[in-house]
């Protein structure tokens, strides 16, 4: 028998905010519009790399990005057929997966060029990159005043060709951080002084999802969007963009049992029942992705009311409270979705347990089927 916890992931709606996303930056920028970067890591944000990749690529993606080599060598192997641009850091070990894979790497440092030059030598092949700046986030990239020095040997190699260059924002998604601003400054300077030098990209890019909603002046060549495909809008951001999310999460009520006042209920007994109080046993915990602070502070909609998770969230089961209302095993809950008039969403769950609605999609367990509609 299946597990009743359940995440729907509706290829449709997915399919649906591409296109809404295209459609601003074409409405936008009419006479230059950005192409998009369609970003699948991390198991495409919980929601499944391959079906989500390929439901993508028949929208129209043409280039999509994963965190590594093993990421973007399981979308080969899926049978995705588009550009793959390989986000993270590479190491010396794992480099024949570009080749094997047809993969597009990222290069950020002086190292990671002469790994990649001494490859693609092996392999007698011309290997197209993105070169990667870091323009103040401090983690991978050539740093942007810096680059006179450490760029001439990699824009000279015979076996590297460069395609783009790149940058990351580290807050975009804070209006009231002046480093965005700053960022972008330096980024437009980086890729000035990498002309002087000989570099030719074909293209720039350096929005992601937050910054694609917060300044077009960044829009550049290409955009990459991650959590927007997903339709959930990068907090404490607003848009008009009408998006749809693409993931529910949902289960079923196994037990409904009902407790005595001065009752505890719960691994570390938590949860004390101040008045008769009836709880529904869900078979959702820790195990599946849930986080432990959810206890206390998030809800669950069942027969489309919300209820508090009380107790504590232990590996396999959450506890409800569902005083006054009739409800039954076998009913359904809903974690993340909606149910009758009223939705809870993970911009919600997040902000619920104080954390980031990237965090709760991406944790979604891989016991947890992916039912794909």
């Amino acid at each position: 028998m299946n597990r009743p916890t359940v995440a729907r992931v509706d290829l449709a709606a997915l399919a649906s905010n591409y296109a809404r996303l295209s459609e601003r930056l074409a409405r936008e920028a009419p006479h230059q519009t950005p192409g998009v970067i369609a970003v699948v890591k991390a198991n495409a944000y919980g929601h499944g790399a391959h079906q989500v990749a390929h439901a993508l690529e028949d929208a129209g993606a043409d280039l999509l990005a994963c965190a590594d080599i093993e990421e973007g060598a399981a979308l080969r192997t899926a049978g995705v057929r588009a550009d793959i641009l390989v986000f993270g850091a590479l190491g010396v070990s794992d480099l024949d997966g570009l080749f094997d894979c047809r993969l597009t790497p990222t290069i950020s440092s002086p190292g990671a060029a002469r790994a990649v030059q001494a490859a693609a030598a092996r392999y007698k092949q011309r290997v197209r990159y993105h070169l990667k700046i870091d323009t103040g986030m401090n983690r991978l990239g050539f740093r942007f005043d810096n680059l006179r020095r450490t760029l001439p040997e990699l824009l000279a190699s015979s076996h590297l060709e460069l395609d783009a260059v790149y940058t990351h924002f580290a807050t975009a998604d804070d209006p009231d951080s002046g480093l965005f601003e700053l960022q972008r400054v330096r980024f437009e300077q980086a890729a000035e002084q990498l002309h002087t030098l000989g570099g030719r990209p074909r293209y720039r890019h350096a929005s992601n999802s937050a910054a694609l909603l917060r300044d077009s002046r960044v829009w550049f060549d290409r955009v990459r969007p991650g959590l927007l495909l997903y339709g959930v809008v990068p907090p404490p951001l607003a848009s008009t963009l009408e998006l749809t999310p693409v993931m529910t999460l949902g289960s079923r009520v196994v037990a409904v049992k009902g407790l005595r006042p001065d009752e505890m209920s719960g691994y570390g007994a938590r949860f004390t029942a101040e008045r008769p109080t009836t709880i529904a046993i869900v078979p959702a915990g820790y195990a599946d992705g849930l986080d432990l602070r959810m206890a206390g502070r998030g809800t669950v909609l069942i027969r489309g009311r919300r209820a508090p998770i009380v107790g504590s969230v232990s590996m396999d089961m959450l506890t409800a409270d569902v005083t006054g209302l009739d409800v039954s095993p076998g009913d359904e809950v809903v974690i993340v979705g909606p149910q009758g008039n009223d939705r809870i969403d993970a911009r919600e769950v997040a902000t619920s347990i104080g954390s980031i609605p990237w965090e709760i999609l991406c944790r979604v367990g891989s016991r947890i089927e992916r039912v794909y509609t």
